[in-house]
């Protein structure tokens, strides 16, 4: 953990934004959000990589979340960072600074600091001297370039507004304030190691994002495989949801809908395979799990007798194999189990498979 201070949070109205990227030779000017009220965080420069500006600003994006005063769309615009970037030689005083404007995405965050950080570092290395100015990231041509100069300091003009009265919160305000705070990500982090067994890292995943947390514990009214179930969030969830780069409340998956999918799985109706081909299908659709198993056919074979009548199938349609198998060809099990998972499409116990193959090899 790094601790990173606040120079200061002052409210501001928001102004519009300028848009660079839609048009090739023209900047567009939304003014949809002017007025919205905006909340400006100014952090000390405690950060000394890219890696470690984008873990910060994923920290306020969640904690903002958490706290109910912004839903965190930075694609809309209600979530968005500057970046101030300076370079120094080992030793030195903090470098001369440019300002990265109206970041809106974690990814791009990362990438135009690293350009910027590279493009200062060029300059110094050919005996140049930076430009204190706020330069644009351009995602088209992963690039920065100059926007205006900001010399100074004061170019910022903070001065007390004579017409604002001054707001003044009370020790007794702030605890209650406190007071009523939700649960914050950390303390989920914890909560959920702790109640659930999941891991350090399954926690942090979870908890960080509000919108997963929520579904998780909503899923955890209706299924108490607790690991399957963040296991399931983690890869196969969270890879369709960055693919479609929506949150798992945009999309079709419901709470319950994916407790079932797991509740099928941990009672070996269906296998994990066939439970990710009814995956795709639950989020093209939001269909129910069960519907789907019931309507294509897709219960798991885990009676013994079954199955081991299959075994036996493919033992005597395949001598060659198996005295291969038997002279120490150990690797040819697998296609054995490959045999018997054909023949059943897939819809074999893996695990009774392999227990009674074992035995019918022997």
């Amino acid at each position: 953990n790094k601790l990173i201070g606040i120079t200061r949070a002052h409210l501001e109205e928001d102004a519009g934004k300028s848009i660079h990227d839609l048009y090739d030779d023209y900047t567009a000017i939304d003014l949809n959000r002017a007025g919205t009220p905006l909340l400006e965080i100014v952090s000390e420069p405690d950060m000394s990589s890219a890696k470690e500006a984008v873990s910060y600003a994923k920290k306020i994006h969640s904690l903002v979340q958490y706290i109910g005063i912004c839903d965190g769309n930075m694609q809309e615009g209600s979530f968005r960072c500057d970046a101030n970037v300076s370079v120094r030689r080992q030793g030195a005083e903090l470098g001369t600074r440019a300002e990265l404007k109206n970041i809106n995405s974690f990814k791009f965050l990362e990438k135009a600091i690293n350009l910027e950080v590279a493009r200062q570092i060029d300059i110094l290395e050919d005996g140049g001297s930076i430009v204190q100015e706020t330069r644009l990231y351009d995602s088209s041509k992963d690039e920065t370039r100059p926007m205006r100069s900001k010399e100074f300091a004061n170019d910022y003009r903070y001065f007390p507004e004579p017409d604002l009265l001054p707001v003044i919160i009370s020790d007794e305000e702030i605890k209650k304030i406190r007071d009523e705070f939700p649960e914050l990500p950390n303390e989920k982090e914890t909560r959920y190691q702790k109640e659930f067994g999941l891991s350090a890292y399954d926690a942090q995943i979870i908890a960080s994002s509000k919108p997963m947390a929520d579904f998780f514990e909503a899923a955890l009214q209706k299924t108490k495989n607790y690991s399957l179930l963040s296991n399931w969030l983690i890869g196969e969830i969270s890879a369709y949801l960055n693919k479609e780069q929506i949150e798992i409340h945009e999309s079709k998956l419901s709470a319950d809908i994916v407790a079932m999918l797991i509740n099928r799985i941990d009672d070996q109706t269906i296998s994990g395979k066939i439970g990710k081909s009814i995956f795709e299908e639950m989020c093209a659709n939001g269909s129910s799990p069960d519907e789907i198993i019931k309507s294509q056919g897709l219960e798991q074979i885990s009676d013994d007798e079954a199955i081991e009548e299959i075994i036996l199938t493919v033992i005597n349609e395949n001598p060659a194999q198996v005295e291969a198998y038997l002279a120490g060809k150990e690797k040819l099990f697998g296609f054995f189990v490959g045999q018997v998972m054909k023949l059943t499409e897939g819809k074999a116990n893996p695990k009774t498979v392999n227990n009674i193959l074992k035995d019918k090899l022997k």
